[in-house]
């Protein structure tokens, strides 16, 4: 693990050659010379597409808009992006302390990049006001694998994430704030799953939970970044 942006503005893999994350104004820049073919729950545009770029974007605590997928394409004419080849999420948590860990395995390479705000932290399952579940504070997670993936795979993947982020939260004993309750996550997460598909690789993962050797690196991956950034929140 390591988190360069709390002392440079810039990331380059040292496992996946091309790849490389990028800290600048307003916003982390993760960039791949190849198209990867996505899943994600971002903002812009969700669901499965290809990027070759992905924008976590840091917003003001009072950030309100009534069409953050409009504001995003705008956004991306600013910064020189496609907004058909870009993938945007929104955050208010510190891009500076967001943490990033590679990993490489059984036909597989593996970046993992996230950042952790846990103001509006919560528990799956309880009642809540839909009203009051957006407060700012957000748990980002990105993902970005060399390797072949099926796309119940990259579903499963989603899952495995999300399970160790949730492991994370109850390792630091973050709770939701209304109920006392240990947090499953907060109200406003966001993760990308962005694959390759290179067939070079000559194998396709069709499964990613716990029991398969690129679903434990996805799992530690995300448990690592998390408690890394979610533990320094507080830190300059």
């Amino acid at each position: 693990m390591t988190q360069p942006f709390r002392g440079g503005r810039r990331y380059v893999s040292t496992i996946w050659r091309g790849v490389s994350l990028q800290l600048l104004e307003d916003r982390i820049e993760a960039s791949c010379p190849d198209r990867l073919y996505t899943l994600s729950s971002a903002v812009h545009p969700g669901g499965f597409s290809y990027s070759n770029c992905i924008i976590n974007w840091k917003v003001p605590l009072t950030y309100q808009c009534d069409d953050p997928v409009r504001e995003i394409v705008r956004k991306c004419g600013e910064w020189g992006c496609d907004s058909k080849d870009t993938i945007g999420l929104i955050t208010a948590a510190k891009l500076t302390h967001a943490s990033i860990t590679e990993l490489e395995g059984d036909r597989f390479k593996l970046l993992c990049c996230t950042t952790v705000g846990t103001r509006n932290a919560a528990r799956a399952g309880l009642q809540r006001s839909t009203f009051s579940a957006y407060s700012p504070g957000t748990i980002n997670t990105i993902i970005m694998i060399d390797g072949q993936m099926t796309e119940a795979a990259m579903v499963n993947a989603v899952i495995t994430a999300t399970e160790a982020k949730t492991a994370a939260l109850q390792q630091l004993g973050i709770v939701e704030r209304a109920t006392g309750e240990s947090a499953t996550g907060t109200t406003t997460d966001a993760i990308v799953i962005g694959v390759s598909q290179a067939v070079s690789w000559n194998a396709v993962h069709a499964y990613a939970g716990a029991a398969t050797t690129i679903g434990c690196a996805i799992g530690e991956a995300v448990y690592e970044t998390v408690l890394e950034a979610a533990r320094t929140q507080q830190e300059d």
